[in-house]
């Protein structure tokens, strides 16, 4: 028996049951349906890529794992060297695992380790936002800040080592004087919170907070396991504003395995290069820098850059726009829309109770949560599917 995620499996609606997938496309036993979540926000060029396809049978065909403790391979090589090609400033040092939820753990322990090589064991805290979501392994949790996620924390108690603050500047600055010397790190989703509820704020709020990191000697880091690779309408929020570490995952490998990639700056990889064998970073999950999960990435970043996806977000957010300002319904609180997202929050979540099997019966897959109606397409996606979607969102509020 599987036992599914986010749900109560005693009273949980049976899922839909996917046969086939092609392009933006899952196929059902009596229905052809639009994902308009992209997997969990994962799967940017859509279902059975032929090149990503290939990239994975190609490597499959000459081994598709070997461990990096003690080896090492051409796929995780190449991908390190694009990575560093690729992303901003001196991100230069990729540490890979096999989750965002890992990814961000690994991030934390970075933070944590850097400030005790650096002899500033005081160090201790980290600084997140409200409502904020890394992942559902134990320190994410603890950073994270949504009880609908981690309620079952409050068994030990409110934490000592996390301060949670709004997206409001006032707030950045006044944790900054407060807890400057007890810091390592601020963790954040850059201009988007995801499972938080797809919260969108402005690139105002970053720079500051890489001002105020830079004066006290606390490392800035990105999660962008959900931004990353276009979904806020950049390439990456790093590109932008320049963290410290950048946590990447979910569109990495094109939605097709499960890796993840921290990638730290000069400053951050130096803290632990010693001769002090204690100050190296004691981590290793057994699938790091998978070489299937390593060659379907470079296939996917490929895509990326020679495709011009950034015009494909472009348009998505145009069409988007178009379609859903000015839009409105009494039990709408607001519609947000950034890049490649759009979110309908409304006022009382019992509004869009039934909403998943109303798009089913339209042609569209959707996984509403809580308040929040939205869409993560992929962004392969063609004007007439983007707008079959919106309209499915449009025509529950017209019944």
């Amino acid at each position: 028996m599987i036992w599914y995620p986010y749900e109560q499996m005693k009273t949980m609606k049976a899922p839909y049951e996917i046969l086939d997938a092609d392009g933006v496309y899952l196929f059902t036993k009596d229905q052809k349906l639009i994902d308009s979540v992209s997997s969990w926000w994962s799967v940017i060029h859509g279902y059975k890529h032929p090149e990503l396809n290939q990239a994975i049978i190609s490597q499959a065909e000459k081994f598709s794992h070997v461990m990096l403790g003690g080896l090492t391979h051409a796929p995780a090589l190449k991908l390190s060297e694009k990575l560093q090609s690729w992303l901003p400033g001196d991100l230069d040092y990729c540490f890979y695992s096999d989750s965002g939820s890992v990814a961000v753990e690994v991030a934390l322990k970075m933070a944590l380790q850097y400030s005790m090589n650096r002899g500033e064991p005081q160090r201790t805290m980290i600084l997140a936002l409200e409502h904020a979501y890394h992942g559902d392994t134990f320190k994410t949790m603890e950073a994270g800040d949504d009880e609908d996620y981690h309620f079952v924390l409050k068994a030990y108690g409110p934490s000592r080592y996390v301060v949670h603050i709004p997206t409001k500047t006032e707030a950045l600055e006044e944790a900054f004087r407060e807890y400057h010397d007890r810091l390592n790190c601020f963790l954040v989703e850059p201009l988007l919170q995801g499972a938080g509820g797809m919260r969108m704020y402005d690139v105002s709020f970053l720079k500051r907070a890489r001002e105020l990191c830079d004066r006290y000697g606390v490392l800035l880091i990105f999660d962008e396991v959900a931004t990353g690779f276009g979904r806020t309408g950049n390439r990456f929020a790093a590109d932008l504003v320049l963290p410290d570490i950048l946590v990447l995952g979910k569109a990495l490998t094109g939605g097709y395995i499960g890796h993840a990639a921290t990638v730290a700056n000069k400053k951050v990889f130096d803290g632990f290069y010693d001769d002090n064998p204690g100050h190296a970073l004691m981590h290793g999950p057994t699938f790091m820098g998978n070489a299937l999960a390593c060659s379907v990435a470079l296939k996917s970043i490929e895509l990326f850059e020679t495709q011009d996806y950034l015009s494909k977000i472009r348009r998505i957010e145009e069409i988007t726009r178009r379609e859903m300002e000015g839009f409105s319904d009494p039990r709408i609180r607001e519609i947000r829309i950034m890049g490649g997202c759009v979110c309908v929050e409304v006022d009382d979540p019992a509004v869009i109770k039934g909403y998943q099997q109303f798009a089913y019966e339209r042609g569209v897959f959707s996984r509403p949560f809580l308040k929040y109606m939205y869409a993560m397409v992929p962004y392969v996606i063609k004007e007439e599917e983007l707008v079959q979607v919106l309209d499915t969102m449009k025509a529950w509020f017209a019944r």
